[in-house]
């Protein structure tokens, strides 16, 4: 019996009476559940842990975004066993960043914004720069093959951007086939050698529901890639997504300062906490008690969120209820505190105070 890949290869013999050579026979290489279960399988190895695991990874977002700086943060944490992102510890490794839309002037002046005093520039000597680079399908593997068994411990690779190695598709196939059939290699290669790759491409115009459908190209990348990340900046603020076979999905705000991206926290939150913030401004500034709609419209926020973050707000007194049904007011504004409740009954200063709060109605909008 010969072992082809992962198959069995069986040489049968050829039917009676025929004059042609054996033709061997494949069959799948079965494994129990029993044994799968009982295997030690090796941790999975990051390169910057929570986000980029090994294998291929995709970051897409929309152009002068600042998707380079992120992967250049990435690089510089991993080369240096430093922090990326302003809180995520890296294990220290060799980094290959393939930058084809920078020269190497424009390089030196990225880590020059990044460390503008030479005395206290970390040792960069582990992270390499290439601004050159053929193909996928001419020899880019064999140039990635080279590096990882010249360095002492290949880790993360870079390639900026996608679109300059990526050669051009086959008419016979559709744009999902040839993005998977083009992209499956890079990624079988970063799998078996245990090295992060990440691919840096655009999102589509428009964006989409799913993060992963506003990748740009077909399905068959975010299909490929072992995990995606989705760089974006809404009315809300910057957010990083993330979401991959190994990698537990990630929604958070990010904040760029001098060439920096930096972990904020849960999108929802922060950008909650962001909403509260706006809401109070407003309803202190405000001549009067304000709807929910009065609020979202001036602030340029959603309706529907607002009016549930109103709600949420008013039942931890961080805000009050109007003398209009439904209205809100800035528990500092004493001049705005209603005289009367909603039916028109007279209220004490006692209950009009900050614990004031009118159940009839209590939620309505």
């Amino acid at each position: 019996m010969l072992r082809e890949g992962t198959y069995d290869v069986i040489p049968i013999r050829p039917n009676e009476g025929s004059t042609g050579k054996m033709k061997p026979r494949k069959k799948f290489a079965r494994r129990r559940t029993g044994l799968i279960m009982a295997t030690d399988f090796p941790e999975i190895k990051w390169a910057i842990p929570g986000y980029l695991p090994e294998g291929l990874s995709i970051l897409a977002g929309r152009q002068k975004l600042g998707k380079s700086w992120l992967c250049i943060d990435f690089a510089i944490a991993v080369a240096t066993g430093g922090v990326a992102m302003g809180e995520v510890s890296s294990e220290q490794g060799d980094v290959l960043y393939v930058d084809l839309e920078n020269g190497e002037r424009r390089i030196q002046r990225r880590i020059a914004t990044l460390f503008p005093d030479e005395r206290t520039r970390p040792n960069l000597d582990r992270l390499e720069w290439v601004t050159e680079s053929p193909a996928l399908n001419d020899g880019f593997l064999d140039c990635l093959e080279d590096w990882r068994t010249s360095v002492l411990k290949p880790k993360l690779v870079v390639v900026d951007v996608l679109q300059r190695i990526k050669p051009a598709g086959n008419a016979a196939r559709n744009s999902y086939e040839n993005d998977y059939t083009i992209i499956a290699p890079l990624q079988q290669w970063a799998t078996k050698h245990g090295v992060a790759v990440v691919l840096i491409t655009h999102t589509r115009k428009g964006g989409a529901d799913d993060p992963l459908e506003a990748v740009t190209g077909s399905n068959g990348l975010s299909a490929c890639a072992d995990a995606t990340l989705v760089l974006d900046r809404k009315a809300s603020g910057a957010t990083l997504y993330v979401r991959g076979r190994d990698v537990p999905e990630i929604d958070v705000a990010m904040r760029f300062d001098a060439g920096r991206w930096y972990l904020m926290g849960d999108a929802a939150e922060v950008h909650r906490s962001d909403e509260r913030a706006v809401i109070l401004s407003m309803l202190k500034d405000a001549e009067d008690a304000m709807t929910p709609n009065e609020v979202a419209d001036n602030a340029g926020l959603v309706r529907n969120n607002v009016k549930q973050l109103l709600f949420k707000m008013s039942k931890g007194g961080e805000v009050l209820k109007g003398s209009r049904r439904g209205s809100y007011i800035h528990p500092g504004r004493k001049d705005l505190y209603p005289t009367t409740d909603n039916r028109d009954n007279p209220i004490t200063e006692r209950s009009a105070g900050p614990g004031w709060s009118d159940n009839d109605g209590a939620g309505v909008f």
